[in-house]
């Protein structure tokens, strides 16, 4: 699917401000309209507290931000970045990601980060595919937010099998050891950005590996988030 400059990705409506891409009506219908936790970000009684999954077995990174769940439209426009060669797409996601990060700022005091960090490639897939649809989600985001963002963070030194082929527990299984760190994150309040959160198993490993390595504090930004 391609957009003529100008017009909406979703409803061709045309824009006020074509770099924005996604219609101000289509980024409202966009937002997950169910409570999610702020932790872990599967639906939940209270969207400003853990829920009791997270009370009792919290995840390693501190809050989790998304803007919706797994599904149309928004599913369909992350398949045309990743898989269609559609890299333009990426400011419009990431401004959709930013207004969702800056609204849980407003009601649910997310702290300020200083570094994003893009969830790696294999060098085979990344030349493959052209591009990394994380760093194109990182590289606007970070220019907004005026915070720090290194593509060359974090390397994936293994060609792991596809994760959305794998259950959960080969998905844990499957990233062990897969990656490691190239700069020092001493002291630094990270956000893992990643365009899909499905089980939770690859930010997990990234969160260990960032702690273990003194890293002050992980959030996790995703566009999708599957409940």
């Amino acid at each position: 699917m391609l957009t003529v400059p100008g017009l909406c990705w979703l409803c061709r409506m045309p824009l006020r401000l074509s770099r924005w891409g996604i219609c101000s009506v289509c980024t409202r219908a966009v937002k997950t309209r169910i409570h999610c936790c702020p932790q872990c970000g599967l639906p939940a009684n209270n969207e400003k507290m853990p829920c009791g999954r997270c009370l009792q077995k919290p995840p390693l990174w501190s809050d989790l931000v998304a803007v919706s769940d797994y599904i149309q439209p928004l599913s369909g426009l992350i398949h045309q970045l990743k898989f269609s060669a559609q890299s333009q797409l990426a400011q419009p996601l990431a401004r959709l990601l930013l207004l969702r990060v800056m609204h849980a700022r407003r009601t649910r005091a997310l702290p300020r980060v200083d570094l994003l960090i893009s969830v790696p490639l294999h060098s085979r897939r990344h030349w493959r595919r052209g591009y990394n649809q994380s760093d194109l989600l990182c590289r606007p985001l970070a220019r907004w937010l005026r915070c720090a963002w290194h593509p060359q963070t974090l390397k994936r030194i293994h060609a792991t099998a596809i994760q959305h082929q794998l259950s959960a527990r080969l998905r844990k299984r499957n990233l062990k050891n897969a990656f490691r760190l190239e700069l020092p994150v001493k002291g630094r309040h990270i956000a893992i950005v990643d365009d899909v959160v499905t089980t939770g198993s690859t930010v997990a490993e990234l969160s260990r590996l960032l702690l273990q390595s003194g890293a002050a504090s992980v959030q996790v930004w995703c566009l999708c988030r599957t409940l």
